[in-house]
C-alpha cells in the first residue's frame, strides 16, 4: 500500500562537504518510525550499508507484527494467543490472505474451496521417483512445488489476480499431499490420497500414516497438536524466507517458483531447520549417556572454548519468551501426557533440559529461553514425524504466509524488482596481459 505523507523528517549531514539532506520520517501504527532513504542516492550518490538488512524496512506491510523485547507477535492485528487457541489453521489462513477473520459461511465457503483441490496430478508420482528414495524431504519438496507450475499452468500469471487466486487455493491444500507424499516414498510405502470430510491437520496426518492395509483413525489432541504448530509458523514477518519469496516475486516469476523459493530458503538449520538441528542435539546427548550427562553437555555450552551449542534455545527476534513456545510448550506436555511418554528416554532428557534452561541464571540471564522449534520439534517426535520431515511441515505450515506476502507486494504501487545494493571493497579497474605476461 502507498504511504501516507510523512510524519516528519529527519536530517542527515555529511562530514565529506556532501550538503545536509532531509529525509521523510514515517510511522507505524505500531513499532519503531522509519527513515525513507529512496531519494538518497539519487541526491547524494550514497548508499546505505546494512549487512543482513537489520535496519532496513525492505516493505510497508499490514500481515504482521512482531515486538520481540515485548515477545509480542499479532497476525492482521489479532494476537498469537488468541488465535492458537480460538481458531483452527484454516481460519488463520483465510485471515492472512483476507485481512479478516471468516465468519461462519465464508469459513464454509473457503473450506469447500480448499477441499476440492486437494489432489494432486497422478503425474505427480512419476515426478517422485525421480528422486532417491534417501534425499531430504526438503530437496523433494523444493521441487515438487516448483513443478506445480509445469502442472497448472492456468494459474501462473502472478500479475492475474484471479489465477493468483486459484494458485493460492491450490498450494494451501496440495502441500499437505505433497509432503505426505514425499514421506511415503521415502519409507517404500503406497500414497494415501485425501479425504474431504476429515479437517486440514486430520487429513494430513491420515495421508502421513494410514496404510492400504490399515486406516488412520486421527486422535483428537494429536490433531490439535499438529493444526496448533500449522497456525504458530503461518506468518512471521519478513524473515529470510519470506523476503525470499518477494524478492523471487518481483521479478514477476510465477507464484509456484517464488513459494518454491521460500521452500529452499527455509531449510536451512539457521532458519527453518532449526527443530531438526534440536532433535539431533536431543540424540547426539542421549548417545553420550542421556539424563546423566546433561551436567556436561551444559558445562560445554557454557564453556567459551566449546564449539557445543544449544539449539532450541533463545530467538534472533524475540529478546525476551517467544509468545509461541508458550503455547507449543502446553501442546507439548498434552501431547506427551496423551502419548503416555513422560518416561520415555528421550522426552524424560528434553523436559530435563527445559527445566535447567529455566532455572540456571546463565541462560535466564541472558534470555536463552525455549522457543518454538524446541517444543515443536518434540511434538512431531512424539507424534510419529520423523526428523527430517520436521522443515518439510514447516514449509507447509508457512505457505499461507508466503502467499499473504506475496500479494501484498504485487498489490503495492510502489512496488519494483528487488536489487539490493553493495559497497564494492574489490580491485579497481585493471587491464588483461597476455597469457604470456601473466
Amino acid at each position: 500500500m502507498a504511504l501516507t505523507p510523512a510524519d516528519g523528517k529527519a536530517t542527515l549531514s555529511f562530514s565529506d562537504g556532501t550538503p545536509s539532506l532531509d529525509l521523510p520520517l514515517y510511522k507505524g501504527s505500531i513499532g519503531p518510525d522509519v527513515i525513507d532513504i529512496r531519494a538518497l542516492y539519487g541526491k547524494t550518490g550514497k548508499f546505505t550499508y546494512d549487512p543482513g538488512f537489520l535496519s532496513t524496512a525492505s516493505c510497508n506491510s499490514t500481515i504482521t507484527y512482531i515486538d520481540g523485547d515485548k515477545g509480542e507477535l499479532l497476525y492482521r492485528g489479532y494476537p498469537i494467543q488468541q488465535l492458537a487457541t480460538q481458531c483452527d489453521y484454516l481460519e488463520t489462513c483465510y485471515l492472512l490472505l483476507y485481512g479478516e477473520l471468516p465468519n461462519a459461511s465464508q469459513k464454509a465457503d473457503f473450506l469447500g474451496r480448499v477441499t476440492s483441490h486437494t489432489m494432486v496430478n497422478e503425474q505427480m508420482q512419476f515426478f517422485l521417483r525421480g528422486f532417491r528414495r534417501d534425499a531430504h524431504p526438503m530437496a523433494v519438496m523444493t521441487g515438487l512445488v516448483g513443478a506445480l507450475s509445469a502442472f497448472y499452468p492456468d494459474s501462473i500469471n502472478l500479475h492475474d489476480p484471479a489465477q493468483r487466486e486459484v494458485s493460492a487455493i491450490r498450494l494451501i491444500a496440495k502441500m499437505p499431499t505433497m509432503v505426505s507424499m514425499a514421506y511415503k516414498y521415502s519409507v517404500g510405502q503406497p500414497y494415501i490420497y485425501p479425504r474431504n470430510e476429515l479437517s486440514y491437520a486430520g487429513n494430513f496426518m491420515r495421508m502421513m500414516f494410514a496404510t492400504p492395509c490399515e486406516d488412520y483413525k486421527p486422535n483428537e489432541v494429536l490433531v490439535r497438536a499438529m493444526d496448533r504448530i500449522f497456525i504458530l509458523h503461518a506468518d512471521h514477518e519478513q524473515n529470510a524466507s519470506t523476503s525470499t519469496v518477494r524478492l523471487c516475486a518481483s521479478s514477476g516469476t510465477n507464484p509456484f517458483a517464488a513459494i518454491a523459493a521460500g521452500v529452499a530458503c527455509l531449510w536451512g538449520p539457521a532458519h527453518g531447520g532449526a527443530n531438526e538441528a534440536c532433535l539431533n542435539m536431543l540424540y547426539d546427548i542421549q548417545a553420550s549417556g542421556g539424563v546423566a550427562k546433561i551436567g556436561e553437555f551444559i558445562a560445554q555450552v557454557k564453556d567459551k572454548n566449546s564449539n557445543v551449542k544449544l539449539m532450541g534455545f533463545g530467538h534472533r527476534v524475540y529478546k525476551n519468551y517467544d509468545p509461541r513456545a508458550k503455547l507449543m510448550r502446553e501442546t507439548c506436555h498434552e501431547v506427551l501426557e496423551a502419548l503416555g511418554l513422560h518416561d520415555d528416554p528421550l522426552f524424560k532428557l528434553a523436559m530435563s533440559l527445559e527445566k535447567i534452561a529455566l532455572e540456571d541464571d546463565y541462560f535466564v540471564s541472558r534470555k536463552l529461553y525455549p522457543n518454538v522449534d524446541y517444543y515443536s520439534g518434540i511434538v512431531q517426535k512424539a507424534i510419529g514425524i520423523p526428523v527430517p520431515l520436521f522443515t518439510a511441515i514447516f514449509a507447509l505450515a508457512r505457505t499461507v504466509g508466503w502467499i499473504a506476502q506475496l500479494n501484498e507486494m504485487i498489490a503495492d504501487a510502489e512496488y519494483k524488482i528487488g536489487r539490493p545494493r553493495q559497497l564494492y571493497v574489490g580491485s579497481k579497474h585493471r587491464d588483461v596481459k597476455p597469457i604470456a605476461k601473466r
